[in-house]
């Protein structure tokens, strides 16, 4: 057997150690070489392997050959090939700072500034403000946005990680009132503070005179080595073997040539941000790649008096430079087409992927919805192309983008440089683009547009136009633009325009993506845009030059209205500012006690320096397997046969586990953890591949053969399953009063609909388990990331058939939850232990972002119907509601979530005669499960869209008639519970004037007088959000804490650390209880062994009951330690626990709270399903873009009832985090299946969460002041689900600008609510002569 060539060396650094790989693979990634080595260089986080969401940000330094300079610039590590770090030095987080050494002050101020919650995006968060920080010490706020522009949270909201990162911007334009710890936004409407004793509130949650100083003196410096090396560059060709791929680098051009030549397939690759994301999810694959990264002639930049020649290697970062840079030098009259560029590239993607893609792999991967290639093509670019044969130039133009062999590169030519030429007098160049939301977001539709006119004229010389993302590839619709050479720049020209556009673009209504109509809206708008720009431009021209009246004047160019310009303004993107209020602690509470204070997340620096462990963190077992899922590609068919023969083949292949291996039960009759003869959705797992590596599982699983044999009926909707009569569980129903007889009697009857979208989790880490088994007895070690160890200790019993004190789960801390890992960790956790137990060796199981979102369902979608009776003052006498959820393929929690919808389904109102009825449906779609919020954020949004159909009616604003409808007086809800509406008046009327309601909406109707094309839309939305379970079992909680002989404090409990700082919370309660500070005590991690039979950390519950515990505990201790403590009051802490132990008196306390009353009676209609309720209001102000659907988020503010809280800063971040992720319910977050049932958007790049850029301009938190409850401990409340909905009041403020869009352009009021408020939703109900073209061009 002929023996494998030898690679050469390949040599880069990790945090200032050298690497030296002699057997690299080429098809490795920075990432995955990082876990495998982690012991020796670092740890490093994996979320979703395409870029997308920066969680495994790193730093790499490369010495410019160019510049000669050093460049720090951030990547996401899962996309950096390991091949192309030849040379470079990796800086990780760990390599920054570490708890065990020294903290770096990004790491240290993140954590204090409490913007780490789960922490599973902090790593990459402390990464991409260091970058910044090595390249400006003192960044500016934009650049701070910037920077951090290419990583996703999900837990936080954003506005404490910015809050850290501004520490080290140069002083911002901040309250006027600085310094006196006074704030004038903590002013109210009428001009004086609304709470009464100002000393009680604060507005500070950490000190910043507390941080240390930055000193970039004390960074790691650029190795030595490495500078050598790039002084005396490495001129040979590179190349590394790996088993199925080869990564050749050649030194020179004349090399890279003749490469070219011998494997003319072989693809150039750079940053891997095209071929590499492919090459993961659609299994493209390449035996040879080349990487010309070593070739100077390939990042030459070339300025001439014609244009700018920039090398096809240079990154698109350093092409954002390099335009800047030019359009600062030259009049603005030549730069037109380099600024059009440099606003898209603003844009695209995050800075990461920016730092990677180059300009000559964006344009020769010709995306259909590229940002740049139409920009290009109209401005006239030329691509510089080089074989060993010579040179050529070829127009970058419709031919090129659509791949047409006769203007394409030919295989053994590259793209050398692209030349774009400088715009001229009187040419205009602009450049638009619409997507799912500002920042890191695939275009909708980009365009270019150019005009060139006769010299002193309004005459068209030349007219082109290119757009992407309408077509298969960028399109220039040539024939319209060459019919139009000669006309003059005005409004009957416009609409010729648009008629020939519409003519020559088509998109039939099959196109991929969909959005057909509303992408056919942007074409024609962004050309009206265009106009407008240009018109602008000329008058303004025409009064610089003295042009002669009988060419161009003023007077013959049309006019544009004043309410028009806006449509000329982009949204700017702007750092949040804003206030967070909390009632301070009682001046009389012991300085030591902590409760009430804004006390740092307990993991919050571990988060910051990457050693907090995760799941996935857990050293390699010996014997170790991984384990990968085989899931069905079909919606509803038998399964025939599986043929995994193939597979076993494999090297590396240890096993394939079936329903077969299962010893004890498969899951439910109805919701098997294996498929057994039928699949009821794509996604449904069929069987697992186990084997040596998770590379050789995951090819395992493509040879795996299952034959299917659909079945029918496929349901996929709501409306589907109706009509199919397909429901999981009985109808759930709530009445009172007469609701027939109300609405005999009332004025005015309305009827709608409003559809509420599913929502995806997007927990920053993955679904991930880890199950060891044990030398005797059957014993089994489990570490799972799990909301509900308890729940996966049950399944793996009943599955394996052992009883559960064999299985003990371990939950260290979990990167995100929401709901999303209460029940689906059990099914992971069993299939694995199934392996584990078959093969006798641990099982690892990762599932890869595509799959978790392909797997695991979400949140549940909902259809409502209403009818709603009222009189014509906006008394509303009697309501209506029918819910539908979409509850998937198997029951789940869909009957919970449908009763806790209807029960909550009143909200903050008080209707006589009420009838509300909810259904599950069963359709073909992976199930649905719990998440935040559990229905009130579906079905509430059915209520308030009633209360604003009723305003419409009634000719009165909305917050009017929510006043006039809510509860008022201690009352009874639907169900029969007594509560007070006292706390809700409060927060209503406090939000109310803390947001200056009244006098803002009075300038939102100004503004929209004065504005056409921008519309401005307030809300205000109040809640009554109830907390808990509907039983009384599910309240109970038990602690156990330990006291050791060095006086040092164990704390166990029953819940699990999300990220939502349940364990930082029961050290406050055990420190107040215990009177000893927060630092003697230590919580290790949630497991069944140490505190057994737990309940779900779910609910907002959480922290209540498990306090209650921990409270119980400590206080069962101090009982016993009194004695002690009377004999020696003067005692220490350590010599009363030394004198305990020496009278043999326990230190150990199990600690246990039998929970609150729950309970609800739905054959009657009543019960006291929650212990409390949770009030508050929002109130959210937008803007948005009538062309082209684009919202912005002016201003939001949040008043909470927390009562006391534990922890202001904690709980504020929930709050903003719920607020946050329920804005991204209503706004941005859209799934999109295929016909076939397939989940499109399975990915950061089509499933589109908050991004930083939404965070609303102006965002405050107030806590409401002197509000109690003697119910819960320390009368403190659970806030992690209730600020979801709040989220709403953006999507209310969207609604308001709509239909104040629709009233002046005497459209009918009546539009079916949807939600998400998507641009495409906002631009369509935003009907105007373009849509109105559009539906008409349709209808022909």
């Amino acid at each position: 057997m002929p023996c494998p060539p030898r690679s050469d060396e390949l040599v880069f650094f990790v945090n200032g150690r050298k690497v030296i790989e002699r057997n690299v693979d080429p098809e490795g990634t920075l990432l995955t070489f990082l876990r495998k080595n982690w012991t020796l260089f670092t740890k490093i986080l994996y979320a979703c392997g395409r870029g997308g969401c920066g969680a495994c940000t790193v730093m790499v330094s490369k010495n410019d050959p160019v510049s000669k300079k050093i460049r720090h610039f951030s990547v996401t590590a899962c996309l950096v090939p390991i091949c192309s770090l030849y040379g470079a030095a990796v800086t990780t987080v760990e390599g920054i700072g570490s708890i065990k050494t020294r903290l770096h002050p990004v790491q240290e101020r993140i954590a204090k500034s409490h913007g780490t919650q789960c922490g599973f995006c902090t790593p990459g968060m402390v990464m991409s403000m260091y970058t910044l920080l090595r390249n400006h010490p003192q960044p500016s706020e934009e650049q701070l946005m910037e920077a951090l522009g290419g990583n996703l949270c999900r837990c936080t909201g954003y506005r404490p990680i910015l809050e850290s990162g501004r520490t080290f911007c140069t002083e911002s334009d901040g309250c006027q009132q600085k310094g006196t710890g006074k704030c004038c936004l903590d002013w109210g409407e009428n001009g004086a503070s609304p709470r009464g004793r100002e000393n009680d509130i604060c507005t500070k949650l950490f000190a910043k005179e507390e941080f240390q100083p930055l000193d970039p003196t004390q960074e790691l410096v650029f190795p030595p080595e490495l500078l050598r090396m790039a002084e005396n560059p490495e001129k040979r060709t590179l190349t590394f073997y790996g088993e199925r791929v080869t990564w050749i680098s050649p030194g020179t051009l004349k090399d890279l040539l003749e490469l070219k030549v011998k494997h003319p397939e072989a693809p150039l690759i750079l940053g891997n941000t095209s071929l590499g994301p492919a090459m993961k999810s659609q299994g493209r694959f390449h035996p040879i790649l080349l990487y010309p990264a070593r070739i100077s002639e390939l990042t030459m930049v070339t300025k001439t008096s014609e244009g700018l020649t920039i090398g096809a290697g240079c990154s698109l970062a350093q092409v954002k430079d390099i335009l800047a840079e030019r359009i600062s030098e030259l009049p603005e009259e030549k730069t037109q087409t380099y600024r059009a560029l440099l606003k898209h590239l603003k844009s695209l993607a995050g800075p990461q992927i920016r730092n990677m893609a180059s300009l000559g792999g964006h344009i020769i991967s010709r995306h259909s919805y590229s940002d740049l290639n139409p920009i290009l093509a109209v401005g006239g670019a030329t691509l510089n192309l080089i074989s060993a044969e010579g040179t050529r130039q070829i127009p970058l133009d419709e031919s090129f983008l659509a791949g047409l062999a006769s203007a394409d590169l030919k295989p053994e030519e590259i793209l050398e440089s692209v030349h774009i030429p400088h715009s001229r007098k009187w040419e205009f160049v602009s450049a638009f683009r619409q997507a799912q939301c500002q920042q890191s977001a695939l275009a909708h539709v980009s365009a270019g547009m150019r005009v060139l006119f006769k010299e002193g004229t309004d005459s068209i010389e030349a007219l082109s136009v290119a757009y992407g993302g309408v077509a298969a590839a960028t399109v220039s619709p040539q024939k319209s633009c060459q019919q139009l050479l000669g006309r003059h720049w005005n409004e009957p020209m416009l609409d010729e325009a648009c008629r020939l556009l519409l003519d020559e673009v088509s998109l039939p209504g099959s196109a991929p993506g969909g959005q057909v109509e509303f992408r056919r809206t942007l074409v024609v708008s962004f050309l009206f845009k265009f106009y407008l720009e240009v018109l602008q431009e000329l008058k303004k021209l025409v009064k610089l030059f003295s042009v002669p009246v009988s060419a161009l004047d003023s007077q013959c160019l049309p006019d544009i209205s004043d309410r028009f310009l806006s449509a000329l303004e982009d949204f700017p993107v702007t750092i949040p500012q804003g206030v967070q209020t909390y009632q301070s602690v009682d001046p009389q509470q012991p300085p030591r006690d902590p409760v009430g204070h804004p006390i740092m997340h307990l993991s919050g620096l571990k988060h910051a320096t990457g050693e907090a462990v995760f799941c996935d963190d857990i050293p390699v077992a010996d014997k170790e397997l991984f384990m990968v899922l085989v899931t069905s590609s079909r919606a509803h068919a038998k399964i025939i046969s599986i043929d995994f023969s193939e597979a076993l083949e494999l090297p590396g292949v240890v096993d394939v586990i079936t329903a077969e291996d299962i010893p004890g039960t498969n899951g439910a009759e109805d919701d098997k953890l294996l498929a057994v003869d039928e699949v009821l959705c794509v996604g449904q797992i069929v069987c697992a591949v186990v084997a040596e590596t998770d590379v050789q599982a995951k090819r395992a699983v493509e040879k795996i053969k299952i034959t299917y044999e659909d079945l029918e009926p496929v349901i996929f909707t709501i409306q589907d399953a109706i009509k199919h009569n397909s429901f999981l569980c009985p109808e759930k129903k709530l009445e009172q009063g007469n609701i027939e007889e109300a609405f005999e009697k009332v004025d005015q009857i309305v009827e709608g609909e409003v559809h509420v979208g599913g929502q995806e989790h997007f927990y920053m880490e993955t679904q991930r388990v880890l199950v060891i088994p044990k030398m005797e007895d059957k014993e089994l070690d489990i570490v799972v990331s799990t909301q509900d160890p308890a729940h996966v200790q049950k399944t793996v019993s009943s599955t394996l058939n052992i009883p559960l004190n064999r299985i003990t789960c371990h939950v260290k801390r979990v990167g995100g939850g929401f709901g999303g890992k209460v029940g689906r960790p059990a099914v992971f956790g069993a299939i694995a232990a199934v392996g584990a137990v078959k093969t006798g060796r641990p099982i690892r199981l990762v599932l890869d972002r595509e799959d978790d979102m392909l797997i695991t369902g979400g949140r549940h979608p909902l259809f409502g119907k209403y009818k709603v009776g009222f009189m014509n003052n906006g008394r509303i006498k009697a309501l209506d509601i029918e819910c539908y959820i979409n509850g998937g393929c198997t029951l789940d929690d869909s009957e919970l979530v449908t009763e806790f919808l209807i029960l909550k389904l009143e909200n903050a109102y008080k209707i006589r005669n009420l009838r509300f009825r909810g259904r599950a449906c069963m359709t073909n779609l992976p199930s649905n499960t719990a998440f935040r919020g559990f229905g009130f954020p579906q079905g509430t949004l059915v209520t308030e869209s009633c209360i604003t159909a009723v305003a419409a009616k009634c000719g009165l604003p909305p917050e009017k008639i929510r006043e006039k409808n809510m509860y008022k007086t201690v009352d009874k809800t639907i169900y029969k519970q007594a509560f007070s509406p006292e706390t809700l008046i409060r927060c209503w009327n406090e939000c109310l004037d803390k947001s200056s309601f009244h006098s803002r909406r009075i300038q939102v109707e100004e503004f929209n007088k004065k504005n056409y094309w921008k519309k401005k839309g307030i809300a205000i939305i109040p809640m009554k959000f109830s907390v808990g379970f509907a039983a009384t079992s599910y309240h109970q909680a038990a602690a156990l804490v330990h006291i050791y002989t060095d006086g040092s404090v164990l704390v166990t409990h029953g819940g699990n650390e999300l990220g939502q700082g349940i364990h930082t919370k029961m050290l406050q309660v055990a420190s107040r209880e215990l009177k000893i500070p927060m630092s003697y005590m230590h919580i290790c991690e949630t497991s069944t062994a140490t505190v057994p039979n737990t309940i779900a950390t779910a609910a907002s519950i959480g922290a209540d009951v498990n306090g209650r515990a921990v409270q119980n505990a400590c206080q069962i201790l101090v009982k016993r330690l009194e004695p002690i403590i009377k004999k020696n009051p003067e005692g220490t802490w350590e010599d009363w626990i030394e004198a305990a132990f020496e009278q043999r008196i326990s230190l150990s306390a199990t600690g246990y709270f039998r929970g609150y009353k729950a309970f609800m009676d739905w054959d009657r209609g009543e019960g006291d399903p929650f212990p409390y309720y949770v009030y508050g209001a929002a109130c959210s102000e937008v803007e948005i873009d009538c062309l082209t659907g684009a919202h912005k988020k002016i201003r939001t503010d949040i008043v909470m009832d927390a009562c006391c809280s534990l922890n202001p800063a904690i709980d504020i971040g929930q709050i903003e985090g719920s607020f946050i992720q329920g804005m991204g319910l209503y706004t941005t977050e859209e799934l999109k299946y295929s016909p076939e049932g397939v989940l499109y958007s399975r990915s950061p790049d089509e499933y589109k969460i908050p991004a930083i850029t939404d965070v609303p301009e102006e965002f405050n938190v107030s806590l409401l002041p002197s509000s109690q409850t003697p119910l819960t401990i320390y009368s403190s409340k659970g806030l992690g689900e209730s600020g979801m909905f709040l989220g709403s009041s953006v999507f209310f403020a969207i609604a308001d600008a709509v239909a104040t869009v629709r009233t002046e352009r005497d459209i009918a009021e009546d539009f079916t609510v949807q939600s998400p408020a998507t641009p495409e939703w906002v631009r369509m109900a935003c009907v105007d002569r373009f849509t109105e073209m559009v539906w008409n061009y349709s209808s022909q």
